[in-house]
């Protein structure tokens, strides 16, 4: 069991990783005076593997587990779901003392953060997250929100949750193709922010391609040790955690455009990565040789950094509803492997350009 502080300014809080913790989810745990029922949020494939165990873990609390069903994927993060679980807590008698438990993907750690920190303006939220994705990325740092039809996260509130718990042995029973989604975001963190976490992967990711349990926890550990020095920095996306969205401004607008059913995130992020080392090569700001570097690493984890992509005006239309968008385009680049900046205002004709050479029309 390894622990990692995340020490926001009054908030702090520790992320535990390491293997069969969700029966020990009792001493992941700070100390939660007055808290009588844990109100688990988790799909019902989910539940059925994980909520015995971790219901014996909270019941060493002495906590009342109730389990909260909601729909499996991005469906989850809807006004609609959100509603239904304040009805659910108001129904099943929840306090302010009691806790919310986000048991799943990054999409349930949401849409369960933010029923916690809207329900009686705040409960407390423990994350449990049981994919790659959610582990090193989307269970830390306080971030939650619902989607709108007119884009992704467009709805939410930052929540620091009391405590997040990384069983890396969740990620054997994850899919394949969101085993190496995950993967994606494990690259964003070494190619902007980790440089021993990328050598270890361009030595040799073979470990990690077969889940092998030390990898994932050394790999989980790096990444989240990485994100939580941004976060404790910058909580709230004033300056530098913009950076952890390195390649998401394209990413989310793939989401978007194919309407949430198309790349997966991990595989959306992964084109949007590409697409900012070619805008950092086309504009000067990075050497050239960035964006390739960034293929044979992402093709190395089982991913496909490349189109066909749709047309142009759809793509520009989805990025300027990005939550970093000011007044212009605004994108996470690299100067060159673990040297990100934000840079304002970037060139409209060389975002089209990169966006044609990949494959996008118009």
């Amino acid at each position: 069991m390894v622990r990692v502080s995340v020490p926001v300014p009054g908030a702090p809080y520790d992320v535990v990783v390491g293997r069969g913790l969700l029966a020990k989810a009792d001493r992941a745990l700070p100390a939660l005076p007055r808290c009588e029922k844990a109100f688990v949020v988790a799909d019902a494939a989910v539940a059925e593997r994980y909520l015995p165990p971790l219901e014996a873990g909270l019941g060493r609390r002495g906590l009342q587990v109730v389990h909260l069903g909601v729909p499996s994927g991005e469906e989850a993060k809807s006004l609609d779901t959100m509603c239904a679980l304040h009805g659910q807590l108001a129904v099943q008698e929840a306090h302010r003392d009691d806790l919310v438990v986000a048991l799943g993907g990054g999409a349930v750690g949401d849409v369960a953060g933010f029923v916690a920190a809207t329900y009686m303006r705040g409960v407390a939220v423990l994350q449990v997250p049981t994919t790659l994705t959610a582990q090193v990325d989307a269970a830390i740092g306080g971030k939650t929100a619902v989607n709108l039809p007119q884009g992704k996260n467009l709805v939410g509130a930052f929540h620091q949750p009391v405590a997040v718990i990384a069983d890396v042995d969740t990620l054997a029973t994850v899919s394949e193709r969101d085993y190496r989604s995950g993967l994606a975001e494990v690259a964003k963190y070494a190619l902007t922010l980790d440089l021993d976490l990328l050598a270890m992967l361009e030595r040799d990711p073979s470990p990690l391609l077969a889940r092998d349990p030390n990898a994932l926890e050394s790999v989980v550990t790096a990444s989240v040790r990485a994100k939580a020095r941004v976060v404790a920095a910058d909580e709230r996306d004033a300056g530098r955690r913009l950076i952890l969205n390195y390649g998401h401004t394209l990413g989310h607008a793939l989401e978007r455009v194919e309407a949430y059913a198309g790349r997966t995130h991990g595989e959306a992020v992964a084109i949007g990565m590409v697409f900012a080392a070619r805008v950092a090569e086309s504009t000067g700001l990075a050497e050239a040789g960035l964006s390739n570097r960034h293929v044979r690493l992402l093709k190395s984890l089982g991913l496909d950094p490349a189109g066909p992509l749709p047309a142009t005006d759809r793509l520009l239309a989805a990025m300027r509803l990005d939550k970093k968008y000011a007044a212009g385009l605004r994108l996470v680049l690299l100067e060159d492997v673990g040297r990100p900046t934000v840079v304002e205002n970037v060139p409209p004709e060389a975002v089209l350009t990169v966006l044609r050479e990949l494959g996008a029309e118009g």
